[in-house]
């Protein structure tokens, strides 16, 4: 679409509903603060200029400006453009203020276990449990669940050749890392081998863990009980 044709006018639908350039606009500016005090995930500007009434063109610009402009004052929260959208965030300089008033000391990290799991399928989706856990060495099923349930990881589909099912990183996950997509994450360190490399090997492994997890007589255990014979991942 074009600059121009971003700013011409929008056909009313069939509901009934004004289109967006025919609803009362209001000051850009204050507007898109408005809108965006609100926001609990980021908001693309094509979404941001149906709210206020502006072209998108103006309102792209008018969101860099502020960004622009908080950051010259000094103000203690940012206007950051982070998984395709817009979003208020808090400086990274008074994180320790805000852990401490939010957190009220709860524990809100994310194990180790489940860092390291979030890191494999990071680099290697989509990946499917088994091949995680032949990568950790430990049974994973707790800990996808969790990553799961956080939103920071989702099902992508199953592989066409086992149906296993598939994971990969989730938009809350570059937003919660501070990315714009995936080939921002910082490469592997040069001395690992290629991880191509290795697909024969995780394959082998993969399949003694899964020979070791489910032995012929006796029933597999469920749930989050679930763990290889000598492995735990808390």
């Amino acid at each position: 679409m074009t600059e121009t044709d971003d700013q011409l006018p929008a056909e009313p639908d069939a509901s009934g509903v004004p289109a967006a350039d025919e609803r009362p606009s209001v000051d850009l500016r204050p507007g898109l603060e408005a809108v965006l005090m609100i926001a609990d995930e980021p908001l693309e500007h094509l979404v941001l200029a149906q709210a206020v009434g502006h072209p998108p063109v103006e309102v792209e610009q008018a969101l860099r400006d502020l960004a622009a402009e908080y950051t010259e004052q000094g103000r203690g929260f940012e206007l950051r453009e982070l998984a395709g959208g817009w979003r208020f965030y808090s400086r990274e300089e008074y994180a320790d203020v805000v852990s401490a008033f939010v957190l009220e000391g709860q524990q809100a990290k994310l194990s180790q276990a489940a860092l390291e799991t979030l890191a494999v399928v990071a680099y290697r989706q989509p990946v499917s449990r088994s091949r995680i856990s032949a990568i950790r060495g430990v049974n994973v099923d707790g800990v996808v669940r969790t990553l799961v349930t956080r939103g920071l990881i989702v099902e992508l589909g199953n592989d066409a050749e086992s149906g296993a099912i598939l994971y990969g990183t989730t938009n809350y996950f570059l937003e919660r890392m501070g990315l714009s997509g995936l080939d921002e994450l910082p490469e592997l360190a040069p001395m690992l081998p290629d991880l191509e490399d290795l697909d024969s090997e995780l394959e082998r492994v993969a399949q003694q863990t899964a020979d070791r997890e489910a032995p012929a007589d006796e029933p597999q255990p469920t749930g989050d009980d679930a763990q290889p014979t000598g492995s735990a991942d808390v």
